[in-house]
């Protein structure tokens, strides 16, 4: 604690005190406190201020494994956090220089909502490229921050459905091999602030008040434990683990938590409550000037109290979307392309006479919830007619045309592109996107229920633009509102609006196909050289904060536009462009090239085309490993990796494509993997080499399998990684320190890591053909 820090408390009265415990801190203008919030998003850029640079989904940079990518795109993100603070567009908000982000929550469950959030479901990946991000986030100087990193969301949590109630039961082994690290790892690192707690209950207690966050104090003395948005009334409204707000307020924040995120930007419930907490002796004025204490020094770190001396107080807006920024953020989406199949090398293309662009993605950019507004977007079809010209690439999005008998103003129907998306955990009932063929607007409503085809894109909190289609008696179909829970009817004044909840109160209407999207596509991909489907999902529908997946496959409507193409064009590449792992079996081993990508931000489009183009090498790896249509998944709800097979560690069969995959356009080797004990662990060597013809990355792997361990050990552990630049010919040698951490596991006994112990067998090289040493 500063001098300054420590001066302000002893002034501070103690309502005063209690008044900065909430998210909106009030302003203290006779200590020349200004009025602060915690938490900007700036999960990949900064999001919900308007127009900023948007980079990759979290899960399109943990495919890079690029440590120094991810510090350059924390840098970029925290500068324009930074110019959003002191010179924020006039229509725009000032923001919080507390970030919230990154999310460290492994990706152990592919069909989780926010899987896109995420970086690997390897601990050691995350942690590491966490760390990275964080450094970027928090900057160089050795005082004073950039911003303030908050870590999300501790603990155990991969689960939407019910989160604020779910109780997940976590074995001790794999709360502290598999959960843990990644917090504790960029803590020790030193590059974080906070840690936010997650709504979920872990082995039946609230994370907001769990015992484990005694060791984020542990790791740093001086972490601000933020609350997450109305967890802290969670405890007493749905939880109904204390009987009153007072109680559970002040378990919280005996517990560690110092800033309340609770009842929007209204202070008064959270100051009633701890004040009252505080009358009852339920907690102590310590309690409260310990809170008040690391909330101050956060952001004292930040140069607030000495803004003479900020090094980064003259940052304005030219940085927000500036043009270094947005070559940032193409070679980010480049470096998270990863080549899933290339069946004789189908890929590069060399200048396509004509190409044909098919699906719903082929011409779209789209944001997710936590991005900002795109300052531009680039598509795959406008990248590749920029390349190659426009009269030699056609683009069209394979949907359905349905004339709908609904009058929206402009006469007695309207003929709708139609997307079926399919069902999720929390819709059982398949949900709909109809867009007017005539204005391009999706239909939605407004807060009234009255329907318009206004809306640009799927898009906010409530998706309002979402509907199912019941079949009423006489064959025709009844509308009903998937954010609204209502179905359509015709209001008083005449226009249709989502009012009635029974479905004899609501329109019938009539469904006529116009014409069918498999059609055109296949006219389109016979008319051409080369076809390339873009497909995937929408990061706004069925797999996003609150909405699971209940299970992996794509799409109907997807997969058999798909499979119309391939029929009719045998050369055809698939981009999936997608938040998350589909099972695409039918593709692996019926379509020659398939990519993926993550929603890889304004310049996704540039990527895949210099991907297909050749003018990119493809060198992403993926994060997590991608199931199979017959796998046999654990419950969302079981978090014991280890018993029930989890994760590449301990999943036992085959897969679809495994942890760590991604091809080239060229080839490397491996020389002999040697590896030396150190007294904190072992150093590992290997020398790399670039056999192929063209300049490429190769993200070497190094992992490890213990044996002779007396409880189960992992088939393979990650314990280091690099992504090297090789040209043709270039070798370089790959050095790794490996900790004890990474050789060791958690006995329930002793209550501690036992290890290094027994044999260790080293692996390096790719995920499908690893070199023992």
């Amino acid at each position: 604690m500063t001098d300054r820090v420590a001066e302000l408390l002893a002034r501070l009265t103690m309502a005063e005190k209690v008044a900065l415990l909430h998210q909106a801190q009030p302003a203290v203008p006779r200590l020349g406190l200004a009025a602060f919030q915690t938490g900007c998003e700036a999960l990949h850029g900064v999001a919900w201020l308007g127009r900023a640079t948007v980079f990759p989904q979290a899960v399109g940079l943990g495919a890079s494994w690029d440590r120094a990518l991810l510090r350059e795109v924390g840098a970029a993100a925290a500068t324009e956090v930074r110019a959003f603070h002191h010179d924020p567009p006039r229509e725009g908000a000032r923001a919080s220089l507390n970030v919230w982000a990154p999310v460290v929550n492994p990706l152990r469950d592919p069909r989780w909502g926010r899987n896109e959030e995420g970086y690997s479901e390897d601990p050691h990946a995350t942690a590491q490229l966490a760390i990275a991000y964080c450094t970027g986030l928090r900057g160089e100087h050795p005082e004073v921050w950039r911003t303030t990193p908050v870590l999300k969301h501790f603990l155990a949590y991969n689960v939407e459905t019910d989160r604020d109630v779910a109780d997940v039961l976590v074995p001790a082994r794999v709360l502290h091999e598999y959960e843990l690290p990644v917090f504790l790892e960029p803590l020790r690192a030193g590059v974080v602030a906070g840690v936010m707690p997650a709504y979920n209950l872990v082995n039946g207690v609230p994370n907001h008040v769990h015992p484990l966050l005694a060791l984020l104090r542990q790791a740093k003395p001086d972490v601000v434990v933020c609350s997450d948005a109305y967890a802290p009334s969670n405890l007493v409204t749905t939880e109904r683990y204390f009987e009153s707000h007072p109680e559970s307020h002040a378990a919280a924040l005996r517990a560690g938590v110092d800033s309340f995120t609770d009842n929007g930007p209204d202070a008064g419930p959270t100051v009633e409550r701890l004040t009252e907490a505080l009358a009852r002796g339920l907690i102590a004025e310590a309690d409260v000037d310990a809170a008040a204490g690391r909330l101050l020094a956060m952001r004292a770190s930040t140069g607030e109290l000495d803004p003479a001396a900020d090094p980064y107080a003259a940052t304005t807006r030219d940085a927000i979307a500036s043009p270094e920024h947005a070559r940032l953020a193409a070679r980010a989406a480049r470096a998270g392309i990863v080549l899933l199949k290339n069946a004789g090398a189908a890929l590069p293309w060399s200048s396509p006479a004509a190409v044909a662009v098919i699906g719903h993605l082929g011409d779209r950019n789209l944001r997710d919830w936590y991005s900002g507004s795109l300052p531009y977007a680039v598509t795959v079809a406008g990248a590749l007619r920029e390349r190659l010209g426009p009269d030699r690439v056609s683009a069209v999005d394979g949907l359905d045309l349905v004339h709908v008998d609904l009058d929206l103003g402009n006469g007695p129907g309207t003929v709708f592109a139609h997307q079926d998306w399919g069902n999720s955990v929390q819709c059982p009932s398949p949900v709909h996107t109809l867009r007017d063929t005539a204005t391009g607007g999706y239909l939605t409503t407004d807060d009234d229920g009255v329907l318009s085809a206004t809306a640009e894109t799927p898009d906010g909190w409530v998706v309002r633009e979402l509907w199912e289609l019941h079949p009423a008696r006489d064959g025709r179909v009844l509308l009903f509102s998937n954010a609204l829970r209502r179905y359509v009817t015709i209001a008083p004044d005449g226009r249709p609006a989502a009012l009635v909840d029974s479905p004899s109160d609501a329109l019938r209407l009539t469904w006529r196909p116009v014409a069918a999207g498999v059609d055109e596509a296949v006219a389109a991909a016979r008319a051409a050289e080369r076809v390339v489907v873009v497909l995937g999902n929408d990061p706004h529908i069925n797999g996003r904060e609150t909405v699971d997946r209940d299970a992996l496959a794509l799409p109907a409507q997807q997969e058999a536009l798909l499979r119309a193409v391939k029929d009719a064009n045998p050369d055809v590449v698939l981009v999936l462009t997608s938040s998350y792992p589909y099972a695409i079996d039918w593709a692996q081993a019926n379509v020659p090239a398939i990519v993926w990508t993550s929603h890889a931000g304004q310049e996704l489009g540039s990527a895949v085309a210099d991907t297909l183009l050749g003018a990119a090498n493809p060198a992403g790896r993926l994060p997590q490993t991608w199931y199979g249509a017959g796998t046999a998944l654990p419950a969302p709800t079981d978090y014991d990796i280890i018993g029930s097979g989890w994760t590449y560690q301990y999943h036992r069969g085959e897969v679809l494509y495994p942890f760590g995959h991604g091809l080239s356009y060229t080839t490397f080797s491996y020389g002999t993997l040697t590896v030396q004990p150190t007294p904190d662990g072992a150093a590992a060597t290997v020398t790399v080499t670039n056999t192929g013809d063209r300049p490429g990355d190769e993200v070497v792997q190094l992992y490890v399998t213990p044996r002779g361990w007396p409880v189960p050990a992992p088939i393979r552990r990650l314990c280091g990684f690099e992504r090297i630049a090789l040209a043709p010919g270039e070798s370089r040698e790959v050095r790794f320190e490996v900790s004890s951490s990474a050789l060791s596991y958690w006995s329930e006994e002793d209550g501690r890591l036992i290890g290094p112990t027994g044999n260790y067998e080293f692996t390096a090289g790719t995920s499908r053909a690893f070199l023992k040493g």
